[in-house]
């Protein structure tokens, strides 16, 4: 049973009067929503994420921003080890800032090893697309296209019973690999599972996918992920193949202990191969070292002002100082994108751009 939180601080309901509704944090403009009876916070859209707090405390909700933007960022580019690239694990820490508003939701279930009722606490966060698209660019991440296709998920399960087909009315059995495919930025779609869909297990065991495409022909798109599911010495494997148009695109395998993992690792792979056809390559320029020019250091302040902040710039990897001319403080920036990911992460009030060229700054 899942439960609403409800705000009974009668301080707060005022507080949400008086700004229309939304409760402002911390004087940051991140607005959390007022709930009302019945109204159920929940993640909606490509921007919007959850992650599980420990508590509602400043610092556990930093943390989930962080997360909560890594499962956006990972789901705009389809790229799963989205942090690892250069400058997003900086801008993770700096989440808060891409924050448009936040809830939060209580979720009631029940211990797997003892049976008592447990209570997890759902960070809901909303961020602003604009500031999101922003850094995706200047991060020179890729851009996996919207609207994303729907392939059929033709899976058959053997739990030592013979395969079975999982059609329309079965999907709780499918449900790890539909959610996880929510989860990377796509939808997957069950097959009705009429007589002739039924037969055709024996084609998905023997890894016929001429079959199943054929099969498959009265649905949209031509795209199939194609699994089988079956108990093995590691606890479950599954094999599956993943067809465009006719084409096999990706094959692999997923082996977990648990049957739900085994089968979410269809919807992984079918995630990759996708962006690996379909993704944009970011266009933020190819990372180097690019000769910069800094005006405005009219002190070792300035220059230490203008140091400090360079390092907190994501896509900077090192500052090597050249020369000071009259013209200004020649730099060697090292960047892990081009100038054009730097310029769009300057901030004005900070640095000027001069739009010169070579680049030109002012320090404000």
């Amino acid at each position: 049973m899942r439960l609403a939180i409800r705000m009974t601080c009668v301080t707060a309901v005022m507080l949400a009067v008086l700004t229309g509704g939304m409760l402002l944090d911390g004087g940051f403009g991140v607005a959390f929503a007022q709930r009302v009876e019945g109204d159920r916070a929940s993640a909606q859209g490509m921007y919007q994420a959850e992650a599980t707090v420990r508590s509602q405390s400043e610092s556990e909700r930093n943390v989930g921003f962080a997360r909560a933007l890594q499962q956006v960022l990972g789901r705009l580019s389809g790229d799963r080890n989205v942090s690892a690239r250069p400058g997003v694990g900086q801008e993770l820490r700096n989440a808060r800032q891409y924050v448009d508003g936040y809830d939060y939701r209580q979720d009631e279930g029940i211990s797997p090893t003892t049976g008592a009722p447990t209570y997890d606490t759902t960070l809901v966060v909303r961020f602003d697309q604009d500031k999101v698209d922003n850094l995706i660019a200047a991060l020179g991440l890729p851009v996996w296209p919207q609207p994303r296709p729907k392939p059929v998920l033709w899976l058959a399960i053997d739990d030592g019973h013979g395969p079975r087909l999982v059609g329309l009315g079965q999907s709780v059995a499918a449900r790890s690999v539909l959610d996880r495919a929510v989860e990377r930025g796509f939808k997957l779609g069950l097959p009705s599972g009429t007589a002739a869909e039924q037969a055709a297990v024996g084609a998905i065991w023997r890894g016929d996918t001429a079959a199943v495409a054929r099969l498959s022909s009265r649905y949209s798109p031509p795209m199939q992920l194609i699994g089988k599911l079956y108990r093995s010495a590691q606890g479950w494997t599954a094999d599956w193949t993943f067809v465009d148009s006719g084409r096999v695109l990706s094959h692999w395998t997923s082996q977990e202990h648990d049957a739900r993992r085994a089968m979410a690792g269809g919807a992984d792979g079918a995630a990759d191969a996708l962006v690996r056809r379909y993704a944009k390559a970011g266009s933020a320029g190819p990372p180097g070292i690019y000769r910069v020019t800094f005006t405005g250091i009219d002190s070792s302040e300035d220059f230490m002002r203008l140091s400090g902040y360079l390092q907190g710039v994501p896509v900077v990897r090192r500052v090597i100082p050249v020369r000071a001319t009259p013209a200004g403080l020649e730099v060697d920036l090292d960047l892990a994108t081009g100038m054009s990911g730097f310029r769009r992460l300057v901030d004005d009030t900070v640095l000027i751009d001069e739009e010169g060229d070579p680049p030109v700054f002012r320090l404000h």
